[in-house]
């Protein structure tokens, strides 16, 4: 097997277990704050094939591959915020631990690589890390952007006050937009910010992606 298709592969494998984390780390803590029902559904497992969305978790990774840039997402973990016990600032929390479970994971390996023997020639290791780290930024970098149906907007519903309600209708009954908005538009804005935090953590320069 050429290191090409190893790389897409790995890539790949990458993007469906960050987004299976993402996903999790809801479920989670919407448990820990008093709604089981991730839980009551299996749905609190890093097994992948519990919350694998079959366009989202392979095909458009596949199809993004050919760019050079993969992304993708899994089924949401469902969860009822009536069941949460802090009903105001709940879905907020849990609508964080996803972006926020992925700068953990980012922070980690980027960790990893910094206490990497210099200089690994031939080795792919350093390679395969900063995959993960740069995936893991672009998913959470990518769903704290405030709009529906994104993980951010759900801090920006936390703080909005009751007199924005129009605000709130408006952002939900356009969500398709706003997320179209979100991908074509500020999400590449959002890519030197994604490539500084890489250099922050790593201590190095983004390369190859």
């Amino acid at each position: 097997m050429n290191s090409g298709l190893l790389s897409i592969i790995f890539r790949i494998a990458v993007v469906i277990m960050s987004v299976v984390v993402h996903e999790v780390s809801h479920g989670a803590v919407a448990n820990a704050l008093g709604d089981q029902t991730a839980k009551d559904l299996g749905r609190l497992t890093l097994n992948p094939l519990k919350h694998l969305d079959p366009f989202g978790s392979v095909i458009l990774p596949l199809l993004l591959s050919f760019t050079g840039f993969i992304f993708g997402y899994a089924k949401p973990v469902p969860y009822n915020p009536a069941n949460l016990r802090n009903r105001r600032y709940g879905p907020a929390m849990v609508g964080l631990a996803g972006p926020f479970a992925n700068i953990a994971l980012a922070v980690l390996f980027g960790l990893v690589i910094r206490v990497l023997p210099a200089g690994l020639p031939g080795s792919l290791l350093p390679e395969l890390l900063a995959t993960i780290v740069i995936v893991n930024l672009a998913l959470a970098f990518f769903n704290l952007i405030p709009v529906p149906p994104l993980d951010g907007h759900w801090l920006l519903m936390a703080f909005l006050p009751a007199r924005a309600y129009a605000l709130k209708v408006f952002l939900y009954k356009n969500s398709l937009v706003m997320l179209l908005l979100a991908i074509f538009i500020i999400f590449p804005l959002l890519m030197p910010l994604i490539t500084g935090s890489f250099s922050l953590i790593v201590g190095q320069g983004l390369v190859g992606f």
